[in-house]
């Protein structure tokens, strides 16, 4: 997730783009809640004199003090413990920091209680449209009472805490009533948009093992209805564990025999029943893909994002009862997890269905302007594609609502932050915020009371020790570094599914650097405070925010007879795009021809994701591997960004030091 530029260095003083005024930053509920943990915790006094030395001085106490800062987050927002916790942490130590042992809460439970207000349970939780751009309402009441009913249905279908429980679905309604219900009973929630196809899915489902999946029988994308209903059945005919499939009829289709209908289950009246859990019981379980093997299945509990969100969303984001948060999303990406996290500040929550740019670029600000979006998230793809696409939407529609637009999913380059500051309002708010799936949070992003530097992220976040490492394990400042964090964050998994003794966890985030969290990220924290992300440093392939391991790719694209072996590169580029080259060793007497070409993306496009087909497929003389046979990704993506080989690789690890010429040369040649 997030933002790039040359990182500043201490002799240079740049201009903020925008500076919150005295009014915006005496409202904000971060000044509020420095206020009152003042008197309550012992925090610093906001200073709103100097905002930048007062957040400054917050966010150190919230990392040296990390237990005053969490007790002080769970009173601010009212958090309710049907037991009390016997301390905030047991165990700081990472992996395995114990947090609010004894606690037991329910996620949903928070999520809904706005629906528990006589004067809000008539107005929108959320407000959802597709291509079609008419848009529905669900009042808190009426979630309510859908996430009661469907949690009741779930429950005399066997569910019990623990259980999983699937989504095949698209950023509709039913997903989130799905999600909230599944987390009413104690169950696990897991979720995939249907443009995966089956392989991909199941990748994902069959290590879980869910009991109920939620179904559609197709999506309408591009100003087109896709029929899903044959990925359906295989998905049914995969998964031994099913003991229901329920149906969605998205495009009228009626339900498969064997299935229930989802009208059914949603229609009952009854009050709402929320299983008390431990603070570390599961929430859901999201994927992320390393460079071999199966996705990770990354597991978070109901506590942990309870809290981080209601401090991202709260105090970051600044959102409450007023707002309506909308963010471009797919139910496969975590960023929808946190969309729906908007719930927790009370703000209405903006889903839309549909592919952002259609039937025009600028579909996205049309979406904004007839919701009344206050809080506008978006990838910085689409800034970039905007800004190319010559978009106006400051001119072309009525934005006045939006206070806030937020960015992630890859870098915002300077142009971006110009951009969005230019054509859509000039005192605006840029939030460009980076984080990840691993922790479905920010590490750092917005803070509504400090200025926006171009291609820079405001501060790191509260409670997150942010630091950039050299690769002696040195905290640099001023200079790019592994992002590292050297406390734990409620919001870190718990553990991985099917990773008994937690040795893929370790060696995901702390082999480098044992005992603090290395994320994978090139960062820079500068002598101001400010952030810039660099884009990963690792081979995670992250496209339009959707990541995926380059296995994924290789497992599909060398079941073709003509592909020997491939290796697959992603590289941020200076200008925010992002180049995803597909290098292929073809098999003795096949030719790299058109018709290949698009077999390869067709293969891609129907078994993995289409956000996965690469921009260009090259053939080469053969594909480098480190002694132990493992495929150099990480060597070659340097390379590629123009790092000499003797910087990028130790040469006594390559079966073929001359293979890596190759890459070399191409990367000299496309300058």
């Amino acid at each position: 997730m997030s933002t790039t530029s040359e990182p500043a260095t201490p002799a240079q003083t740049p201009r903020p783009l925008w500076r919150p005024g005295p009014d915006r930053v005496n409202d904000a509920q971060v000044t509020r809640f420095q206020t009152w943990a003042a008197g309550h915790h012992g925090a610093p006094a906001a200073d709103l004199a100097d905002p930048v030395a007062g957040y400054a001085a917050l966010h150190a106490w919230s990392v040296r003090e990390p237990e005053a800062f969490w007790r002080a987050v769970v009173e601010w927002f009212e958090v309710r413990f049907s037991t009390p916790y016997e301390t905030v942490l047991a165990d700081p130590s990472m992996p395995g920091a114990r947090w609010f042992p004894g606690a037991t809460l329910n996620y949903a439970e928070h999520a809904l209680r706005p629906a528990g207000d006589p004067a809000r349970a008539d107005a929108p939780a959320l407000l959802h449209l597709d291509e079609r751009h008419d848009i529905g309402e669900t009042s808190w009441a009426a979630l309510r009472r859908q996430v009661a009913s469907l949690a009741h249905e779930l429950r005399a279908l066997g569910v019990r805490p623990g259980d999983r429980v699937s989504g095949y679905l698209p950023n509709i309604p039913q997903a989130v009533v799905a999600l909230l219900a599944t987390a009413a009973v104690g169950g696990v929630w897991t979720s995939c948009a249907p443009d995966f196809g089956a392989r991909s899915v199941l990748d994902r489902f069959q290590q879980v093992e869910p009991v109920v999946l939620f179904t559609v029988d197709g999506y309408r994308y591009g100003g087109k209805e896709h029929d899903r209903t044959a990925v359906v059945a295989e998905l049914r005919a995969e998964l031994p564990s099913l003991r229901a499939v329920v149906h969605i009829p998205l495009l009228g289709t009626a339900a498969p025999e064997g299935t229930l209908e989802w009208d059914t289950l949603v229609s009952g009246d009854r009050e709402p029943a929320y299983e008390q859990v431990p603070f570390d019981h599961p929430l859901w379980v999201l994927y992320s893909s390393g460079t071999t093997g199966l996705p990770k299945a990354i597991v978070q509990s109901q506590g942990g994002i309870l809290l981080e969100h209601l401090k991202q969303t709260g105090l970051h984001m600044d959102l409450g009862p007023q707002d309506r948060f909308f963010w471009y999303t797919s139910t496969g990406w975590m960023m929808w997890n946190f969309l729906v996290g908007g719930l927790l500040a009370g703000s209405t929550i903006v889903l839309y269905d549909g592919s952002p740019g259609f039937p025009d670029t600028g579909a996205q600000w049309g979406v904004a302007e007839r919701t009344g979006t206050t809080v506008f998230g978006t990838s910085a793809a689409y800034v970039i594609a905007c800004r190319k696409a010559g978009v106006h939407p400051g001119r072309d529609h009525d934005l006045s609502a939006v206070k806030c637009v937020a960015t992630t999913g890859s870098p915002l380059p300077p142009d971006g932050f110009r951009w969005i500051h230019d054509e859509v309002k000039e005192d605006l708010w840029i939030a460009s915020v980076s984080g990840g799936t691993d922790v479905c949070s920010c590490f750092a992003g917005g803070v509504p009371t400090l200025p926006v530097y171009i291609g820079e992220l405001q501060a790191p976040c509260l409670g997150t020790d942010l630091q950039a490492w050299d690769a002696y394990g040195k905290p640099v400042t001023d200079e790019v570094g592994e992002l590292i964090v050297t406390n734990p964050m409620p919001s870190m998994p718990i553990h991985f599914w099917n990773d008994p003794d937690g040795d893929r966890y370790r060696e995901s985030y702390f082999e480098m650097f044992p005992g603090v969290w290395r994320h994978g990220d090139w960062i820079t924290l500068t002598s101001r405070g400010t952030v810039v992300i660099h884009g990963r440093s690792d081979s995670t392939l992250n496209r339009q925010g959707v990541r995926m391991g380059s296995a994924d790719i290789y497992e599909v694209v060398e079941r073709l007879p003509e592909i020997r072996e491939s290796l697959v590169i992603g590289i941020e580029q200076p200008d925010g795009g992002y180049w995803m080259p597909l290098f292929v060793q073809l098999a003795d007497g096949a030719e790299l021809d058109d018709t290949l070409r698009d077999k390869v993306k067709r293969t891609i496009r129907e078994q993995l994701s289409p956000r996965h087909v690469p921009d260009e497929i090259i053939p080469v003389p053969g594909i480098p591997h480190t002694l132990t046979g493992k495929r150099i990704e990480v060597p070659v993506k340097k390379l590629l960004q123009g790092t000499p080989l003797a910087k990028a690789v130790n040469p006594g690890s390559v079966d073929d030091i001359g293979l890596l010429a190759f890459y070399e040369e191409l990367a000299r040649t496309r300058g």
